[in-house]
Parts: structure tokens; C-alpha cells; sequence
């Protein structure tokens, strides 16, 4: 039991779908940004993995309730709710005196000014004395180990739960981005719409999310294909029980919509990118980031659309933390940090 402890450092990737927290280069929290809130008193029943398994399986007294979407706060109170729970769960040192709390959080780089004052009242709410915030792609880049106040030019493609964050970034800024609400919950509700109109089977956002993980593909062909997953549910009609086999080339199908509004608006970024940082894109290529880099086949289908090659960064999932809590080591040497 530490006796007295001045400040306590904390990295934050508020995530629509997950979100995690460092604390001296460690993930000391991963875990779906969802609570269970009870409806009568508001008190928070759970929070993260334990929320989660009770989606689609709670009673009427408790509701469940993920605070972002979009990428943006869209329930205050469960956001605040959260973020304390997550921050007791990374201190794990109990003290006497409350520490001062510094922390990093990141958020969207196509935020207004309202929703980041929204990131910023829940961070201070939440026990954060000093508040620092970084934008995603900014965030992704400097997890993957680029160098983003080298003057030469780096392109990141960052596709998480609730938005696309795609960045041009030089010296330390971002010189062009684009940020569009199309990403990992529009695809899962692309599988759970197909599964609805073309099989007849009610399937819930969960099970919408597992088909998307064990058959998810951008392509319609495949090296190393995927069997096929068989998927549980009542008939949408009749309600009787029925088990669909579902192929990753139906999932590519259903989801190509999608894919196709995010290639889009990746040729729209680099339309604005100023020659001379283009060239270097060209030259080094594009970073995939995100839970949405996982997606099979995504780097291959961008690479041949666009032409320029597209790398998927080591562990996509936790690139944005990582930089993030590089960037809380580097809070007074990092320029683009905001207050």
C-alpha cells in the first residue's frame, strides 16, 4: 500500500467499441466500452467483459448502454460511468491521498468542438486533473513507429468501431484527413441485416459480430478461406429454430457497400494531399489501424483499387493506445497535444 502517491499517469483510447487504458507502457485495461446500468437508481451493475456477456440477455431492471457511438459520446452519464470503473480497475495501487490524475485520451480528428468538450467534461469528471487529448491517426501513427515530425509525408487508414479516421500526416500535424462515420458497427449491421432479409433469421448485434470475425472477408476470394460458420437463431417468421451455414463470400457481398464508402473516402484524402507528400505516400505506403484492419483480405482489395500498397501495422487493435501513451510520456515535447 503506497502511503503517498503525487500523480498517476494514465493513456486512454476511448473506443466506440473498446476501449483501453496504459499505465507505465502496460495495458492495464481492455475492455468493451459497454455498462449495465440499473433503471430505477442509475448505479452502474457492470461494466466491460461482464456488461457485454449480459447484451441481448438482461432483464427489464437492468439496461445495457454503450456510451459512444460514432466515435462520439452519445450517453454522458454511462460515459462518465464508465471511465471511473476503468480508471479504478488501472489503479491498482491503493493509497492513502486520491492521486492528482494525468491522462491522455484520444479521440476522433473529425470531432467538433462540442464533442471533444463532451471527451474532455467526461475525463475531469471522471478524476482527471490534467487532461490531454490526441487525435486518432496521430495517436496510430506514432503506436505503428513512425516518426510524425519528420517533414516527409505518412499516410494512416485508422478503421475502428464507430469511424474511419484517415490522415496525410507531416511535422507533427495533420495536413489532410478525412473522418467518416462508416466502420466496424456498420458492418455488423450489414450482416445483420442480411442475415434477416436473404435467411429469414433474427440474429442479435453479438452474434451479427461473430459471424463478422469468424467469416469476415473484403474479397470474394480468398488463398486461405474460412469455413463456413453455422449460425443459430429463430426464423423471423415462424420463430421456429434454425441453423444457416454462412460463407465469408455471402459476408463479403453484404458488407461491399461499406468497403466501398471507405475506399472512397481514402481516394478523397489523397485527392487533397498536397504533390510532394504524395510522392513519399507513394513510396512507403498506406498504414491499416484499427479492429477494421483484421478485416481478411481488406489491405489486398485497397492495394489493388488504389495502387499504392497498404500495410497492416503490427497488433492494429492496440496501435492508437500505444501511441497514446507514448504520446503521455511525451505530454511537453509534443506540440500537437491539446489542452
Amino acid at each position: 500500500m503506497a502511503f503517498f502517491s503525487l500523480t498517476q499517469e494514465l493513456a486512454m483510447d476511448l473506443g466506440t467499441a473498446n476501449t483501453i487504458i496504459i499505465n507505465n507502457d502496460k495495458i492495464v485495461v481492455d475492455e468493451p466500452s459497454i455498462v449495465a446500468l440499473d433503471r430505477k437508481t442509475e448505479k452502474l451493475v457492470a461494466v466491460g467483459h461482464e456488461a457485454k456477456a449480459m447484451q441481448g440477455r438482461n432483464p427489464e431492471n437492468i439496461r445495457i448502454v454503450r456510451p459512444l457511438r460514432d466515435g462520439v459520446i452519445a450517453d454522458f452519464y454511462a460515459a462518465e460511468q464508465m471511465m471511473r470503473a476503468m480508471i479504478k480497475m488501472a489503479s491498482s495501487e491503493r493509497s492513502w491521498f486520491t492521486p492528482q490524475l494525468r491522462m491522455v485520451v484520444c479521440i476522433p480528428s473529425g470531432s467538433t468542438e462540442v464533442e471533444i468538450r463532451a471527451v474532455r467534461d467526461s475525463s475531469e469528471h471522471a478524476g482527471g486533473r490534467e487532461v490531454y487529448m490526441i487525435y486518432e491517426p496521430m495517436a496510430a501513427a506514432i503506436g505503428i513507429g513512425i516518426d510524425v515530425e519528420a517533414p516527409e509525408g505518412n499516410m494512416i487508414v485508422d478503421i475502428g468501431g464507430g469511424t474511419t479516421e484517415i490522415a496525410v500526416i507531416s511535422l507533427g500535424g495533420i495536413v489532410s484527413n478525412k473522418s467518416i462515420r462508416i466502420a466496424g458497427d456498420d458492418l455488423t449491421a450489414d450482416v445483420q441485416e442480411y442475415m434477416s432479409s436473404q435467411h429469414n433469421i433474427k440474429v442479435g448485434e453479438r452474434t451479427a459480430e461473430e459471424i463478422k470475425v469468424k467469416v469476415g472477408s473484403a474479397l470474394t476470394n480468398l488463398e486461405d478461406a474460412p469455413a463456413d460458420f453455422i449460425v443459430n437463431g429463430p426464423n423471423r417468421l415462424s420463430a421456429l429454430p434454425l441453423a444457416v451455414p454462412v460463407s465469408y463470400q455471402e459476408i463479403a457481398h453484404c458488407i461491399e457497400k461499406s468497403i466501398s464508402k471507405i475506399e472512397a473516402a481514402v481516394l478523397n484524402a489523397l485527392e487533397q494531399t498536397p504533390p510532394e507528400l504524395y510522392a513519399d505516400i507513394v513510396q512507403r505506403g498506406i498504414w491499416l489501424a484499427g479492429g477494421g484492419a483484421l478485416l481478411r483480405g481488406l489491405d489486398k482489395r485497397l492495394t489493388n483499387k488504389i495502387g499504392i500498397p497498404f500495410h497492416i501495422a503490427d497488433d492494429p487493435l492496440h496501435a492508437v493506445a500505444r501511441g497514446t501513451g507514448i504520446a503521455l510520456k511525451n505530454c511537453d515535447k509534443f506540440s500537437f497535444l491539446m489542452r
